[in-house]
């Protein structure tokens, strides 16, 4: 996983380059490949905040480090929506916001698939483990009973048993 400075700085640079681009073109859709690695970059970024979080250290550090960040890439993606209705894409913005929310749905539809599948898992490698002693207990039982059968056939047949 890539570490959180790294991946902001990333977020950055995506976001120089769409500014310089931005004062060279008139098409947003020439901006596309751009806007693109933007937010693929964001999500990494995101991510990488998460794991650091998860790895310890100064809660009020990483606060302000995210938080900062995050405001940071409300404001440009703020100017980034400007740059559209400027250009008259308002339809072109509110497809593009359709298609987020539905595929956000879609992924956490399959993080909840995901969820339920490693639960089965879990469940299916226990109740493997609850089986396997099972058996094991009953073979053990059972060997001890033919052990003791056997035994007591020896025995009667050895002094009798009336």
């Amino acid at each position: 996983m890539i570490d959180p400075i790294s991946a902001m700085a990333a977020v950055s640079a995506a976001v120089n380059m769409i500014k310089k681009a931005s004062a060279t073109v008139d098409d947003v859709a020439s901006l596309g490949p751009l806007i693109g690695k933007y937010f693929d970059a964001k999500h990494t970024a995101t991510k990488a905040a998460g794991a650091a979080k998860k790895a310890g250290g100064s809660n009020m550090g990483k606060a302000i480090e995210i938080e900062l960040a995050l405001k940071a890439q409300r404001d440009f993606e703020e100017q980034l929506k400007g740059m559209f209705f400027s250009t008259n894409n308002m339809d072109v913005w509110n497809s593009i916001q359709q298609r987020v929310m539905e595929m956000n749905k879609e992924d956490i539809a399959e993080q909840r698939r995901e969820a339920a599948r490693a639960l089965n898992a879990s469940k299916r490698r226990k109740e493997v483990i609850e089986l396997t002693i099972a058996i094991t207990l009953v073979s053990v039982i059972a060997i001890i009973i033919f052990w003791g059968v056997f035994e007591l056939i020896f025995y009667c047949a050895e002094y009798g048993c009336g």
